[in-house]
C-alpha cells in the first residue's frame, strides 16, 4: 500500500478518482511530457494511465505511485518501482511548470530517495533521465546521484541513467 510522504512543502498520496482531470493535465502539458516515458501521448492514453493506476498498480501493489500536492493543489506525479531497463528500483518524477524553480523538484525527489532507501530498505535507487534534460539531471546530481551509463534510444537519443547509494 502507496503511504503517504510530507516534506516541508509537499504532501505525497495515493491518487484518488478525483485527481484524473489534474493528472490529464499535467501529462497533456508538453513542458512536462517531453520527459516522461515515451513522451507526448494522447488524453485517451493518459486516462488509461491513469485508470491502470487502481485496476492494476494500487490493486495488485506492485509499486508506490503518488499524487504530490503543495497546498491542497496537485502539482506532480511521483513514482518509485522496479525496472528492468536498470536492473533496480527507479524513482520518477514531475511537476507542472508552475511549481518549477522553487525547489520543490529536488524536495520531491529527496523524499522518493529517503523512502527508498528507509521504507523500502533498498541500498541504491536509479533514475533515468533523457540527455537534453539539463534541469533534472543537475537537480540529480546535486543530491547525490552519479552517472553511471548511457542507454541508446531507438531513435538515436540517449538516456543517462544515474544511480544514488545512501550517504
Amino acid at each position: 500500500m502507496t503511504p503517504t510522504l510530507h516534506t516541508e512543502r509537499l504532501v505525497l498520496a495515493p491518487y484518488i478518482p478525483g485527481d484524473e482531470e489534474g493528472f490529464v493535465a499535467l501529462f497533456q502539458d508538453a513542458r512536462v511530457s517531453q520527459w516522461m516515458g515515451d513522451g507526448i501521448a494522447s488524453a485517451a492514453e493518459d486516462r488509461a494511465l491513469f485508470g491502470r493506476i487502481f485496476t492494476k498498480v494500487y490493486a495488485q501493489d506492485l509499486f508506490d505511485v503518488w499524487a504530490v500536492r503543495r497546498d491542497g493543489l496537485l502539482v506532480g506525479h511521483a513514482e518509485i518501482k522496479p525496472t528492468d531497463a536498470v536492473g533496480g528500483h527507479e524513482i520518477i518524477y514531475a511537476l507542472a511548470p508552475t511549481a518549477w524553480g522553487s525547489g520543490l523538484g529536488t524536495e520531491l525527489a529527496e523524499a522518493i530517495v529517503a523512502h527508498a532507501f528507509g521504507t523500502l530498505g533498498l541500498t541504491k535507487v536509479y533514475a533515468t533521465v533523457a540527455a537534453p534534460n539539463a534541469a533534472s539531471l543537475a537537480l540529480l546530481s546535486g543530491i547525490g546521484f552519479e552517472h553511471v551509463r548511457d542507454i541508446e534510444e531507438d531513435d538515436g537519443s540517449a538516456t543517462r541513467v544515474l544511480v544514488r547509494r545512501p550517504a
